[in-house]
C-alpha cells in the first residue's frame, strides 16, 4: 500500500470512529496533496507525497513559533497535535549521530574549499537524505563546519 493509498484509508477510518481532529487534518492533507498532483500533472509518488507531508509539518512548526510569541497556547496546542497526526505518515528521521556521518561523507566527497560550495554540498546531501532528516538542522551543521 503506497503513502496516498494509506492516507485515504486512515482518512475513511477517521470518518467511521467520527475522529473530527484526525478527520480535519487528513482532509487538509489531501487537498495539499490534491493540488500538488494538479501541478505537477501526474499521480504523486510516495517520496512526492513525503515532501508535501514535511512541507505541511514546517508551516505548522512556524505557525507554533508565532503563536507563541503571543502566548496562544490553545492554537499551539492544536498545531503540535496535527504535527503529530501528520509525522505518522513521515518515515523515521535519521539521528543526529547519523546525519553527522552523512555531512562527513559529503565532505570527503565533494572536499570544500569555502561556504562557497555549500550549495553543491547541500545539494548532494538533500538528494541522499533529503525525505529522513531534518534539513534545516542539516544546513545548520553544514554553515558550522564550513566556517
Amino acid at each position: 500500500m503506497n503513502l496516498n493509498e494509506r492516507i485515504a484509508s486512515d482518512l475513511k477510518e477517521a470518518m467511521k470512529s467520527q475522529d473530527k481532529f484526525t478527520l480535519s487534518v487528513l482532509r487538509m492533507l489531501k487537498s495539499a496533496l490534491q493540488l500538488e498532483k494538479i501541478q505537477a500533472k501526474k499521480e504523486l509518488e510516495d517520496n512526492e507525497v513525503i515532501t508535501v507531508i514535511k512541507r505541511n509539518v514546517k508551516q505548522r512548526k512556524d505557525s507554533i513559533e508565532e503563536f507563541k510569541k503571543y502566548n496562544k497556547t490553545d492554537e499551539v496546542t492544536t498545531l503540535e497535535k496535527e504535527i503529530e497526526v501528520l509525522k505518522k505518515y513521515l518515515p523515521e528521521e535519521l539521528s543526529e549521530e547519523e546525519i553527522n556521518k552523512k555531512i562527513d561523507e559529503a565532505f570527503e566527497e565533494i572536499k570544500p574549499e569555502s561556504m562557497k560550495d555549500m550549495g553543491r554540498i547541500m545539494k548532494l546531501l538533500t538528494e541522499q537524505i533529503g525525505n529522513v532528516a531534518d534539513m534545516s538542522l542539516v544546513s545548520k551543521k553544514v554553515k558550522e563546519r564550513l566556517s
